[in-house]
C-alpha cells in the first residue's frame, strides 16, 4: 500500500514532514506539483488540467493500492482524480471539499491572483520580498517556522506563473461543476478533513455539506487553521489513521 501526499499554494513537501514522523509509516510518498517544490516542465501550462495530468501520470508510476491525500490546491487535484481516475486509488482525501460546493466564493487573495494585473502585482511584490520576511509572513498565519523557511526559499518567478495560471483557471462555476462529477464519479471510501479555524475553505457547513454528496466521512480537527497537519501533527495523524487503516 501506498500513502501519497500531495501539497498546494505556496508550499513545499515540507509542510508533511511532522506528521509523516506521526505516522510512522515506510510507504508514504509526497509527491510536489510543479512550480511548488519542483521543476516546472517545458510547456507546462500551469492550469488545474495541467495539474490533473501531472498526478494522474505520477500515480500511474506508483505501485499499489494508494491512499491519495490532499491539502490546499492539492485538495483540489486529489478530488479531480478521484471523480475522474477513480481505478488509480483506493481511497482519497481532501481538506478543500467545501470549495465544490456551490456557494463557494473564493478567499480575498485568490480573487487578487484571478483579476489581471493586480495578481501580475502580488505575485511580483512576492518574489521580490526577502526570504526572511516571506517566512515571517507564513508563520503569522499558521506554519512552523522551519517548513515557512523551506516553502519561502521555494517562491519565485516559476511559482508565481503557476500561482496565475491556476487560479485563473477554475473561475466559478468551473469547481461547482468539479463537485457534480465528483458526486456522480465510481465510489472511492473518502475522507473530508475540516479544520474549523482554517479561513481558505469556505467553512465547515459547505464541506459538510461535499462530504454528505461525495459519500464521505468527515473529520473534525476543532480550532486548527489550514495547516492542520503542523499546528498539531500528533492530532492530525489520530484523526487520518482509522481511515488509513481501515480494510478494502
Amino acid at each position: 500500500m501506498t500513502v501519497v501526499l500531495v501539497h498546494g499554494n505556496p508550499e513545499t513537501a515540507a509542510i508533511w514532514d511532522p506528521l509523516r514522523i506521526e505516522l510512522g509509516r515506510d510507504d508514504v510518498v509526497a509527491l510536489s506539483p510543479p512550480g511548488f517544490g519542483a521543476p516546472v516542465p517545458d510547456g507546462f501550462g500551469a492550469t488545474a488540467d495541467d495539474y490533473l495530468a501531472w498526478l494522474v501520470g505520477e500515480l500511474e508510476a506508483l505501485d499499489g493500492p494508494i491512499d491519495l491525500i490532499g491539502h490546499d490546491w492539492g485538495g483540489g487535484h486529489v478530488q479531480r482524480v478521484a471523480a475522474s481516475r477513480p481505478d488509480l486509488i483506493r481511497s482519497w482525501c481532501t481538506d478543500t471539499a467545501g470549495a465544490a460546493d456551490p456557494e463557494y466564493v473564493w478567499h480575498d487573495m485568490a480573487r487578487i491572483w484571478q483579476t489581471p494585473g493586480e495578481g501580475e502585482a502580488s505575485v511580483e511584490a512576492m518574489i521580490s520580498m526577502p526570504l526572511e520576511d516571506q517566512a515571517a509572513q507564513l508563520v503569522a498565519v499558521g506554519m512552523t517556522p522551519d517548513a515557512a523557511r523551506a516553502c519561502a526559499a521555494a517562491v519565485g518567478p516559476e511559482m508565481g506563473r503557476c500561482i496565475l495560471a491556476l487560479y485563473r483557471s477554475p473561475a466559478q462555476p468551473v469547481m461547482a461543476e468539479w463537485g457534480r462529477e465528483l458526486e456522480q464519479a465510481e465510489y472511492r471510501p473518502g475522507l473530508v478533513v475540516i479544520a474549523t479555524a482554517d479561513p481558505f475553505t469556505g467553512g465547515a457547513a459547505p464541506a459538510r455539506r461535499s462530504a454528505e454528496r461525495f459519500g464521505a466521512e468527515v473529520a473534525v480537527l476543532e480550532g486548527l487553521g489550514h495547516w492542520w497537519m503542523l499546528e498539531d501533527p500528533t492530532r492530525a495523524a489520530d484523526a487520518l489513521r482509522p481511515f488509513l487503516d481501515a480494510p478494502d
